[in-house]
C-alpha cells in the first residue's frame, strides 16, 4: 500500500502537490474541533456536564469537523456551495451554543467562508460573538478572555481558509500560465515556417496561375505567344523552387545544443521532468541538425500525445534514444507529416528510427545515425 502510495505522489503533478500542501495547511484549522471535543470532556470531568450531554456534544462536534474538512475540499475543486452541509453544520453549531463551546462557531465560519461574500462574513462573525457573550454574560457573567478567544480562533480559522483558498488560486492561475507557454513555444516554429512558406508561395503561384491561363487563352490565336509565356511560367516555377529549397535548407539548419536546451525548458515549463546526457562533440553538422529535427518532433509528441511525468534524452556514438513515460493509448502508424516523415529523412541519410511503446511502460523514440 505505501508503495502504491509512493508511486503516486511521484507521478503528481506540481499542481497536485501544492493542492494537497494547500489541504493539509487548512485542515491545521480543524484543530479547533479537536480542542472543542477536549473542552466537553473536561466540563464532564469537572461534574459541570451530565454524561449523555457529553456524548451528545462530543458527536455533534465531530460531525461538525467532518463537514467543515468536507467543504474545504469543495471550495479547493470549485465545487457548487454545499448549502445544505452548512445548514446541518450550522444547526449543530446552534445546539452547542447551548453549553456553549466558543471552538465550533469558528468552525461553521470557515466553512461559509469559501462561499459568502466577505462583508456577509464579517456580519456573521460579529453576530457569533454577540450572542455568545451575552449568552455567557447572563449565565455567569461577562466573560472577556473568553471572547478574546473566541475573536483569535475565528481569525485563525475563517481567515487560514480564504488564505489558503487564495494561495490555491495563484498557484492554479501559475500553473496554466506554463502549460499555455510550453503549448505556445512548441507550436511557434511550425506557425512561422507555415506563414513564410505562404508568404514566399502566395505571390509566386498567383503569378503562375495567371500567366498559364494567359498562355491558354492565346495559344488558339498565337501559339508563338502561348509558347514564350510558358516558357517564362517555367523559369518562375523554378525561381519559386529554389528559394522553397533555400527557405527550408536554412530551417534545417538547426543548432542542436540550442534546441536541446529549449527543449528542456519547455518540457520543465509544462510539468515534464527532463534528464539531458547529450555528447555531440564528434557529429557532423547534418547529423546534428536532423537530430536535432527529431528531438523536436519528439518534444512535441510528448506533450501532446502523453501525460509524461518524466523524459530523458540520450545522444552518444551517433544514437538518440527519447524516452518518456505517460503513454495514454494504443499508438498507431506514424503521421507522414511528423514522424512518418522523418523517418524517411533519416533513413535517406543512412540511418534507422524507431518509436514504440517498452515493456517497462515507457515510449522510446530511437534514432540511429552515421557518427
Amino acid at each position: 500500500m505505501s508503495a502504491g502510495r509512493g508511486a503516486g505522489l511521484r507521478k503528481a503533478t506540481k499542481l497536485d502537490k501544492v493542492r494537497w500542501l494547500i489541504l493539509c495547511s487548512a485542515d491545521l484549522g480543524l484543530l479547533a474541533g479537536v480542542l472543542g471535543v477536549l473542552d466537553v470532556v473536561y466540563r464532564w470531568r469537572e461534574g459541570w456536564l451530565p454524561a449523555p450531554l457529553t456524548v451528545t456534544a462530543v458527536a455533534l462536534v465531530l460531525i461538525v469537523t467532518v463537514l467543515a474538512s468536507r467543504s474545504i475540499r469543495i471550495a479547493v475543486r470549485g465545487g457548487p456551495r454545499p448549502t445544505w452541509m452548512l445548514a446541518i453544520a450550522g444547526t449543530m453549531v446552534l445546539l452547542l451554543t447551548v453549553i456553549p463551546i466558543v471552538w465550533v462557531m469558528p468552525l461553521w465560519l470557515g466553512m461559509a467562508a469559501p462561499f459568502v461574500r466577505r462583508r456577509t462574513l464579517l456580519l456573521l462573525s460579529l453576530a457569533s460573538f454577540a450572542v455568545i457573550t451575552v449568552y455567557e454574560a447572563l449565565v455567569n457573567g461577562f466573560n472577556l478572555p473568553g471572547l478574546l478567544l473566541q475573536v483569535a480562533v475565528t481569525v485563525v480559522v475563517a481567515g487560514g481558509v480564504l488564505a489558503n483558498l487564495w494561495l490555491w488560486r495563484i498557484a492554479k492561475e501559475a500553473y496554466e500560465g506554463e502549460e499555455a507557454r510550453a503549448l505556445l513555444a512548441v507550436s511557434e516554429e511550425r506557425l512561422r515556417f507555415a506563414r513564410d512558406l505562404n508568404d514566399l508561395l502566395g505571390q509566386s503561384l498567383t503569378d503562375i496561375a495567371t500567366r498559364t491561363a494567359g498562355a491558354e487563352q492565346a495559344l488558339p490565336v498565337d501559339p508563338e505567344a502561348a509558347g514564350r509565356e510558358m516558357f517564362e511560367v517555367r523559369d518562375l516555377a523554378r525561381q519559386t523552387l529554389r528559394e522553397v529549397r533555400h527557405t527550408v535548407q536554412s530551417y534545417r539548419t538547426l543548432d542542436l545544443g540550442e534546441v536541446l536546451a529549449s527543449v528542456r525548458a519547455v518540457l520543465e515549463a509544462a510539468d515534464v521532468r527532463c534528464t539531458v546526457d547529450a555528447e555531440t562533440g564528434e557529429l557532423t553538422a547534418e547529423t546534428r541538425t536532423l537530430l536535432a529535427t527529431v528531438v523536436r518532433e519528439g518534444a512535441t509528441n510528448v506533450l501532446k500525445h502523453s501525460k509524461a511525468q518524466h523524459c530523458t534524452i540520450t545522444i552518444k556514438e551517433g544514437i538518440l534514444e527519447m524516452s518518456n513515460d505517460g503513454v495514454t493509448g494504443p499508438t498507431g502508424e506514424h503521421a507522414p507529416n511528423g514522424l512518418g516523415g522523418l523517418a524517411q529523412r533519416v533513413s535517406t541519410a543512412g540511418g534507422a528510427l524507431s518509436a514504440a511503446p517498452t515493456p517497462q511502460g515507457a515510449y522510446l523514440l530511437r534514432v540511429v545515425v552515421p557518427a
